[in-house]
């Protein structure tokens, strides 16, 4: 199996989209990530939703976790606030050097393997440098747990 017979529609951001809206789609739809694009739709980066989590998490509460329970409901008010302004790309890490992006073309263990070297929830799919959409961990453990 190749990795465009797995792919499905996801929604993809450009690298200087809000980032408030970003995270919206994210909850909205329930994603575990989103591809962020630049130059025309050529991914540059995977933006799990764990990293909006911790971008709007203060790092003193991220270093000291017991903190959090002190803190009133007011603060999860703030990741609005946080957001407010920002890019897409004030929220990604620093870049990495490895995108998880693979061609059409590449294999089910290929795509398997750069996921888990990742640690990615989902691998863009390309074809000629043009996004075709992504294969999530979920439907890559669907197949892989079917029943044969």
């Amino acid at each position: 199996m190749l990795a465009r017979d797995l792919v499905e529609d996801h929604p993809a951001v450009d690298i200087g989209s809000d980032a408030l809206e970003a995270a919206r789609l994210l909850g909205e739809y329930h994603l575990p990530g989103l591809v962020v694009t630049a130059d025309g739709g050529r991914p540059v980066a995977v933006l799990p939703a764990s990293q909006v989590v911790r971008f709007v998490v203060p790092d003193y509460v991220q270093d000291d976790p017991p903190l959090a329970r002190v803190l009133n409901e007011k603060a999860a008010d703030r990741i609005a606030t946080e957001l407010a302004g920002r890019t897409v790309a004030d929220m990604l890490a620093d870049r990495p050097t490895e995108l998880p992006v693979l061609h059409a073309s590449d294999t089910l263990l290929e795509l398997a393997a750069l996921m888990a070297r990742l640690h990615s929830p989902l691998v863009a799919i390309v074809e000629d440098s043009r996004l075709l959409g992504v294969v999530t961990a979920a439907r890559l453990l669907a197949l892989a747990l079917r029943p044969a």
